[in-house]
C-alpha cells in the first residue's frame, strides 16, 4: 500500500509531530472527504505502508527527522512545491531561498530522485505573465542543477471556490487571471510558448520535466506525462510492484493507487487558488 502524504492539506509542513505520532501508533484514521462516516483504518507500519509519498511547501520539518524515519525503515520520497509567486497569491509561502536549500540538504541524505520539485500551477496572471515564469522557473531551476532531477508542472485547473476568491480579487483591481486556453481547452499559443520554454530551461539544468495529469500531450514541447505518486518510480527505487491507476483522481491523472490521510481545509497556507480550501 502507498500513502499519500497529502494532497489534501500540507501535513509536512504543518502536523508532522502529529504524523510522526501516528507512526508511534502504528495506523490513522482516514475519513472520507465526500462521506465523513465513511472511515479507513490506514495501518502505518512500514510492512503495510510499503511507500510513504509526501507532498509540502516546506520540507524541512521532515528534514529534521529522515535519518528516524530510514532508522525506522520508512521508503519515502518528497514532493516539494515551490513556485516563488507575490504574496498576494500565496500569502504565507515559505522563503523560497530557504526552501531550496532545504530540498538540496534533503537530496543530499536520500538521494536527488527522491526529492521532486513542483512548479505548480503555472498560473498565468497579470502578475505573473509568461514574461515572470520564464524568469522565475529559470533562478529557481539554477538552484537546483546537480540536485533535483525531477520537475513537475501543471497549468492551472480552475476550480469552483479558487474561482470565486480570484474574481473577488479581479474585481477589486488586484490583478487579472490570463487565460491559458480556449473554450474547447486547447492550449493558446502564449501559453504553449512558455511550456516548450520551460522544458528547455529544465533540460539546461539537468531536470526531467514532467506534466501532471494534462489533457493534451505536451510531449512535443519536451515535457513527458508523468505521475506524482509514480509507480515506475517506486519500482526502480525499492522494487515494489505499485497497484493500478487511482481511480479516485482526476480522469487524466497517471497516478498509482494510493490512500490519502489527509483532510480538505485543514491548510492555513491560504493559497489563492488553491482546490483544497473550502
Amino acid at each position: 500500500m502507498i500513502v499519500s502524504i497529502s494532497r489534501r492539506c500540507d501535513i509536512p509542513r504543518f502536523q508532522f509531530d502529529w504524523f510522526m505520532g501516528r507512526l508511534d501508533a502504528g495506523f490513522v484514521e482516514a475519513v472520507n472527504p465526500f462521506n465523513a462516516r465513511q472511515i479507513r483504518r490506514v495501518g502505518l507500519s512500514p510492512a503495510e505502508a510499503e511507500v510513504l509519498v509526501f507532498w509540502t511547501r516546506d520540507p524541512r520539518p521532515l528534514l529534521a527527522r529522515t535519518g528516524e524515519l530510514n532508522r525506522r525503515g520508512y521508503r519515502f520520497y518528497v514532493m516539494v512545491t515551490l513556485t516563488g509567486y507575490p504574496a498576494l497569491l500565496e500569502p504565507h509561502a515559505p522563503d523560497a531561498a530557504a526552501i531550496s536549500d532545504a530540498m538540496g540538504e534533503l537530496a543530499e541524505q536520500t538521494g536527488p530522485r527522491r526529492v521532486i520539485w513542483r512548479y505548480d500551477p503555472v498560473f498565468l496572471s497579470s502578475l505573473t505573465d509568461a514574461a515572470f515564469h520564464r524568469e522565475n522557473f529559470s533562478a529557481l531551476a539554477r538552484r537546483f542543477r546537480g540536485k533535483i532531477r525531477r520537475v513537475i508542472i501543471s497549468l492551472y485547473d480552475e476550480y469552483r471556490g479558487a474561482k470565486r476568491r480570484l474574481e473577488a480579487l479581479e474585481q477589486s483591481g488586484g490583478l487579472r487571471v490570463l487565460p491559458a486556453a480556449d473554450r474547447e481547452g486547447r492550449l493558446l499559443p502564449q501559453a504553449r510558448g512558455l511550456l516548450g520554454d520551460l522544458a528547455k530551461i529544465a533540460g539546461a539544468a539537468g531536470m526531467e520535466i514532467q506534466s501532471c495529469a494534462g489533457a493534451e500531450d505536451l510531449s512535443p514541447l519536451g515535457i513527458a506525462p508523468g505521475a506524482c505518486v509514480d509507480g515506475g518510480l517506486i519500482r526502480d527505487l525499492w522494487g515494489i510492484a505499485a497497484g493500478g491507476k487511482d481511480k479516485n483522481q482526476r480522469p487524466h491523472c497517471r497516478c498509482a493507487a494510493a490512500v490519502d490521510i489527509g483532510r480538505y481545509g485543514d491548510c492555513p497556507a491560504g493559497c489563492l487558488y488553491c482546490y483544497a480550501r473550502p
